[in-house]
């Protein structure tokens, strides 16, 4: 279990912003945080991945409008939302891959729903 804790989900209308945030001790030392999502029918699918290697890594759907950070000193990750869609409506988790192996880790998930 990741012990993570989202928080920052909600409904708002389409062009608004979200901000979601991610707590937990494994925030801290994790090599790979990201946020994955999964729209209704679809498969989970990735919104953000911040590496220490390569840095930040977005899908082309959230290029230019999602920004995954760390929160320096903290314990804490965040995923910056802007000009929101309806097709980013979804389940939103937060997660952890300790050496950027593929093998997450999520919390529980926190629901985004943006109407038109």
């Amino acid at each position: 279990q990741a012990q993570l804790v989202e928080s920052g989900g909600g409904s708002v209308q389409a062009g608004e912003s979200l901000r979601l945030s991610c707590t937990g001790t494994r925030l801290i030392t994790a090599s790979c945080v990201g946020w994955f999502r999964k729209p209704a029918a679809r498969e989970r699918e990735v919104a953000a991945i911040l590496s220490a290697v390569v840095g930040p890594v977005y899908p082309d759907s959230v290029k230019g409008r999602f920004s995954i950070s760390r929160v320096n000193g903290e314990n804490r990750i965040e995923l910056q939302m802007n000009r929101l869609t309806p097709d980013d409506t979804g389940m939103y988790y937060c997660g952890v891959d300790d050496d950027c192996s593929a093998r997450w880790s999520f919390a529980q998930g926190t629901q985004v729903t943006v109407s038109s």
